[in-house]
């Protein structure tokens, strides 16, 4: 079985090699040809002086070489770092430098703008450029054409296991700069049989990949697929139209999406080959409103929806069955395959039915930590609770900082992030628990709440929404059904009407920005 990321062109390319690998933009690329400018890039690197475990930067938008690229870095025993192509210089010198790369591949108009940075990065030698050449670039590093690293040859593969660290993700973060979760092969393995095995992914599946690869749930798109030998279609999209659209022309079988996205394409009208062809989609990154897979469901009544939680200290943690989602529709369902979800109060005791705890997972998915942050990591990445004291060497669980309930049938309910509760008038209020009533109003397309500091509350409940397409946004309307709906404490005392809200570079509501913006709205600490 197959054991290191590579392996899963390689193989399939054996087996298969004429099948679509990948399409863009009415392209296709076969996974033999997939796998050939694998090995020869990863030949490239090692001509380079790539040494065994050194980082590669992939910044790049989605396009054949950027998957060619990060496959062809750990073949040649390298780490790949695949940065965001939203992020700004200032914030991609942060990830060059906090890992210390040595080899960025990325195109001339980009490295034109990282010029600056890259002066900053002391371990960078090597700057790798994909489509038209860059002579005007002063830089320290060297400069090379992508096609001038295609070149074949014999190259000595560095010698890897699936302990080895095959990526660095950098997570937004909800305060500070962005965070490396260091990921094995074995984890980014485990994490693709885990999740092929419960959306039952054949090599007749076709995904549309429209999340980040930076982020974990959008570069399993990559990792499921070619497993199976499936197909992914690759999308850069700017509305929420090109998704459909290109669901229906390439005849996609399967879709991820946070919610976020889903909110914009329960609004589309689909087309019959999309409904015909969509055989799941799925959730992650946050939960979906319940109005909104009402609206999903409707609109693809063929679709099996998949609701799923993760985070990326451990990949995926838990999926709800879609014959599940009539009966317990706000569940985020049980433990994926091969791992085990924990609910536990703060002294690692383990929580009673429907009793509030925080949600621990541990198995082969729990990543290596965090990239030369050992505080952090020690926050986050601590003992599995209640492990035999007969074990000497102790086990490492990812204490996700997530409040969730588990019911008396196992199935596990999200209540909230513990750096996103409000706390007000002596209560501790989930954001998500007001967002759905939020979004059950119909009278929101986007929703976000958030605690602001106020005098006499500790935090007021603050509401960040935008308007239905074409109307107005009216607060009285909503704070009625607020009214009528929640308990006075949960209520909100203010609501912002905007256009559209900001997201963070994976595409989810950007909490933290929002409630920064919002900090004075009180005068401060309230008056």
């Amino acid at each position: 079985m197959f054991s290191l990321l590579p392996e899963l062109i390689l193989r399939t390319a054996e087996a298969r090699p004429d099948t679509a690998a990948l399409r863009f933009k009415g392209a296709t690329q076969s996974y033999a040809d997939l796998a050939t400018a694998t090995q020869r890039f990863a030949a490239g690197l090692l001509r380079l002086g790539l040494g065994r475990g050194e980082r590669v930067a992939v910044y790049l938008p989605k396009q054949f070489e950027t998957v060619t690229a990060f496959f062809a870095v750990n073949l040649a025993g390298g780490v790949f770092v695949p940065v965001n192509p939203l992020l700004k210089p200032e914030q991609v010198g942060h990830i060059l430098r906090d890992c210390d790369v040595a080899v960025l591949v990325t195109s001339a108009e980009r490295v034109a703008e990282l010029a600056t940075v890259m002066r900053e990065c002391s371990a960078l030698r090597h700057v790798v450029l994909v489509g038209a050449p860059c002579t005007t670039i002063a830089a320290p590093q060297s400069l090379h054409a992508w096609r001038d690293l295609l070149t074949e040859g014999p190259a000595r593969l560095h010698r890897v296991i699936d302990d080895d660290v095959a990526a660095i993700l950098y997570t937004s973060g909800s305060t500070g700069k962005p965070k490396g979760v260091v990921l094995s092969h074995r984890n980014m393995m485990t994490g693709a049989k885990s999740v092929a095995e419960y959306l039952g992914n054949v090599p007749e599946d076709r995904l549309l990949a429209v999340l980040p690869f930076s982020f974990d749930y959008g570069f399993s798109q990559l990792s499921t697929a070619f497993l199976t030998g499936a197909s992914v279609v690759l999308l850069d999209h700017l509305f929420a139209r090109d998704v459909v659209t290109l669901a229906a022309k390439e005849r996609v079988t399967g879709l991820a999406g946070v919610p976020p996205l889903w909110i914009q394409l329960a609004e589309q009208a689909w087309p019959a080959e999309a409904r015909d062809s969509l055989r799941y989609f799925t959730n992650s990154g946050g939960a979906m409103p319940r109005a909104t897979l009402d609206r999903l469901r409707a609109a693809l009544p063929k679709t099996k929806p998949f609701l799923m939680y993760g985070l990326t200290e451990a990949f995926r943690s838990t999926y709800l069955p879609p014959e599940e989602v009539d009966r317990r529709p706000d569940s985020m369902g049980k433990a994926i395959p091969n791992a085990e979800i924990l609910v536990v109060r703060p002294d690692g005791s383990l929580c009673d039915p429907d009793e509030p705890g925080e949600l621990v997972h541990r198995g082969a998915l729990v990543s290596l930590g965090y990239w030369n942050d050992p505080q952090k990591t020690a926050e986050r990445f601590k003992p599995v609770p209640g492990q035999d004291p007969g074990l000497v060497l102790t086990e490492i669980a990812v204490w996700s900082g997530d409040t969730v309930r588990k019911d008396a049938e196992g199935f596990l309910y999200f209540i909230g992030r513990r750096d996103e509760m409000i706390k007000t008038s002596g209560y501790r209020v989930s954001p998500t628990e007001i967002e759905e009533v939020l979004y059950a109003t119909g009278l929101v397309r986007d929703a976000v709440a958030v605690g602001v500091k106020h005098a006499t509350l500790g935090q007021a409940v603050v509401v960040v929404a935008s308007p239905l397409e074409g109307l107005a946004g009216d607060s009285e309307a909503l704070l009625l059904q607020c009214r009528q709906r929640l308990p006075t404490f949960m209520v909100p005392l203010h609501v912002e009407w905007r256009e559209s809200l900001p997201r963070n570079p994976n595409g989810k509501f950007d909490r933290p920005r929002l409630a920064g913006e919002l900090e004075s709205l009180f005068g401060g600490a309230g008056k």
